[in-house]
């Protein structure tokens, strides 16, 4: 059971991070990891709370925050691979470009950015960097922010089907129920501990609002798609999360 588990957060890892992971162990079939849904929000969180110390020890170091943010925020997107940032742009460019499903998915799948996607990265990189320079508890904003943002994007993975047969969502299969609400039960857990109530409203509303503007462009989620939730909900909980309180280190401490 131990070593399940295990196999399930290596697997979580090996999707949302492009961390080396060496030798762990990873699970030997397929279903393994649907089930490794639960552990995305302790990935998030992880990710966030990794670019928060980042932030930290710039400040600490003398840097101001409005300029040690860009440079969290790109120690960040190294390590996930910008993967979210994918989705949203693809997913941007999609739903805001086709003029129906069949075309919305065509877009969505072609490499070039358009400048709906070109706009939302914009509006998402300024959040996270604004939030994240005036945050005063940095560590506890992003690992809060993170862990809600995974959460939000089980939900059009639970409620909706695939709205194309290949693709990595499709690749997933159906994630089992319980591993879906462990995981959003486990982000709720996370951002409840490190950030004011209003934070996890906002994520779990993106989660909502994506799943019902996903099935009605596309008819259901895709990759993008859920990359997309996850970065928006980040967003929303950074924007709504300054009231956290202290866990970590202060700013220059």
């Amino acid at each position: 059971m131990l070593r399940a588990r295990l196999e399930e957060l290596c697997a979580a890892l090996g999707l949302l991070t492009r961390l080396p992971l060496g030798r762990l162990p990873f699970p030997t079939e397929p279903q393994g990891y649907a089930r490794a849904v639960w552990a995305y929000p302790l990935v998030g969180g992880a990710l966030g709370a990794f670019c928060g110390t980042v932030q930290w020890a710039l400040v600490a170091a003398g840097l101001p925050p409005a300029l040690a943010a860009p440079w969290a925020i790109a120690v960040l997107l190294l390590a996930s691979g910008a993967l979210h940032e994918d989705g949203l742009a693809d997913t941007a460019d999609g739903f805001g470009g086709g003029r129906d499903a069949a075309r919305k998915l065509a877009i969505m799948r072609d490499s070039r950015i358009g400048s709906f996607g070109a706009l939302a990265l914009m509006l998402a990189l300024a959040t996270r960097g604004l939030g994240l320079a005036g945050a005063e508890q940095p560590v506890a904003l992003m690992a809060g922010a993170g862990a809600l943002g995974r959460a939000a994007m089980l939900l059009p993975l639970g409620l909706l089907p695939p709205a194309r047969t290949d693709g990595l969502a499709a690749g997933l299969g159906k994630p089992p129920r319980a591993a879906l609400l462990a995981g959003i039960a486990l982000g709720l857990v996370i951002g409840a501990a490190l950030l004011p109530p209003a934070a996890i409203l906002a994520a779990l509303a993106v989660g909502g609002g994506m799943s019902w503007l996903a099935r009605k462009q596309i008819g259901g989620h895709t990759g993008d798609v859920l990359g997309a939730t996850a970065l928006v909900a980040e967003c929303a909980a950074i924007s709504l999360g300054q009231g956290a309180p202290p866990p970590g280190p202060p700013p220059g401490g």
